[in-house]
């Protein structure tokens, strides 16, 4: 029987190992430098976004399998080398994902106070190796969140959502209690571009909307002369700007209140590019922006100051090389052909690190399985030179790698429901990567 492992177990990962071996019979071995599965479902996907989030229910299912292992708390790379994995079993898939930010280039970009959203969100979701922004969050009323896709829509909500409606996600404690404790009034979102160049869902636009006490700010000049045509036949840019067009005229008012001088703001800057963050001066300088003729953006000239005590960077995600691999550094991916890595044997690639970083989690699967095809096309026609799993688990425990299996996360899993029971929550997460190993293996 062939083996094949798979690095990364989120949900590229898993849909990968779930036709690997479902479909093909092969053994699957997933392995994770993080000490559970489901990656950016977990820790990429907003904690109140419930129905997502328990998507890793149903990727759990997978893990159930006795032709299917989890291997987390193994850093493919440091732990193991590529060039180890390859020899240990007859093909490796690669899915592990575009997790880094894209930097804006601009001066004061680099500061304490200029944060990636893809750290934020690490922070918020209780990722074992997340900075904690609570400190930030204590001495900030006005915040800059630049960016107009749903990753700065999630950021920009949970800054102004009320606390009891927090408590009932599964964020981590410390996280909780800072946002409990934060300062921040007003949330500015920045973006180039205009209304109609937004990749928003409708239903993460209107939950703005919908926030208690929460006001939602719009300059009406921002907004096309004719939404048919602006929207170019897109039904979602129709909807996001009949959205927007209600704020602008006043009604972006949450459940039909009353806003008065204490509530909170979000407020929508589009047309400006930023220049420059000043950190001491606590401002973001972006210049105004227009449409040309050809209907793309050119500079006005015309620069305007936003107040910033903290600036969120919402502008994409970018995956990372791993040695022994090769590596596209315009793209960010590691390049492929139908799946198959470059100038590699019996490798593969699926998700982000393959295509970069679009689609929804349910593109993954598509995406996975059209690379485990090219995998298995090529792997049914050799016999298994692998190795036995045991050997490979007294390697890895001779070296000292602490890894965590299936039944180890299911400990974890427990740990986090019973905590989440001890103050009337459904879970609360665990982010410490020393206790959810201690967890792990108990």
């Amino acid at each position: 029987m062939s083996r094949v492992a798979v690095v990364g177990a989120g949900p590229a990962g898993i849909y990968a190992a779930e036709h690997l071996s479902t479909v093909h019979g092969y053994q699957v071995d997933v392995f994770d430098a993080l000490p559970v599965p489901f990656g950016l479902v977990r820790y990429g996907v907003a904690p109140d976004h419930f129905s997502i989030r328990s998507v890793r229910d149903k990727l759990t299912d997978t893990f159930e399998s006795p032709l299917v292992r989890f291997r987390g708390n193994v850093h493919i790379g440091t732990d193991v080398s590529t060039a180890e994995l390859a020899s240990w079993y007859d093909a490796v898939m690669y899915t592990y994902g575009a997790s880094a930010d894209r930097a804006l280039g601009i001066p004061g970009e680099v500061s304490p106070a200029s944060i990636p959203a893809t750290e934020f969100v690490k922070w918020y979701t209780g990722h074992p190796d997340a900075q904690d922004f609570g400190e930030l969050l204590r001495t900030s009323e006005q915040v800059i969140v630049i960016g107009l896709g749903n990753v700065a829509v999630d950021v920009t909500r949970l800054l102004v959502k009320s606390i009891v409606e927090l408590r009932a996600t599964d964020m981590p404690d410390h996280v909780l209690d800072s946002f409990e404790k934060s300062a921040v009034r007003h949330v500015h979102v920045v973006g180039r571009r205009g209304p109609q160049h937004a990749t928003f869902t409708t239903k993460e636009l209107k939950e703005l909307g919908e926030l208690e006490g929460v006001e939602v700010i719009l300059d009406p000049r921002d907004l096309p002369a004719d939404d048919a045509i602006a929207s170019s036949g897109s039904k979602v840019v129709e909807r996001n700007l009949k959205v927007m067009r209600q704020w602008s005229q006043g009604h972006g008012e949450s459940h039909g209140e009353v806003l008065n001088a204490s509530s909170k703001k979000i407020e929508f800057h589009f047309y400006s590019t930023p220049q420059s963050f000043d950190s001491k001066q606590r401002s973001l300088i972006v210049e105004r922006m227009q449409l040309s003729s050809d209907n793309t953006v050119m500079g006005t000239g015309t620069y305007e100051s936003i107040p910033a005590d903290i600036v969120i960077r919402s502008v994409g995600y970018r995956g990372l090389p791993l040695e022994g691999l090769p590596f596209n550094d315009r793209m960010n991916v590691i390049p492929s052909h139908e799946g198959k890595v470059e100038g590699l044997s019996e490798t593969y690639v699926a998700g982000w690190i393959k295509r970069g970083p679009s689609g929804i989690i349910g593109t993954n699967k598509k995406d996975a399985v059209a690379s485990v095809e090219s995998l298995a096309a090529d792997l049914n026609e050799r016999q298994s030179v692998a190795i036995d799993s045991q050997e490979i688990d007294e390697i890895l425990h001779a070296r000292g790698v602490k890894y965590i299996d299936f039944e180890g996360w299911k400990r974890i899993n427990a740990a986090e429901i019973a905590l989440g029971a001890s103050k009337d929550r459904a879970r609360t997460t665990i982010h410490e990567r020393e206790k959810l190993i201690e967890i792990g293996l108990s």
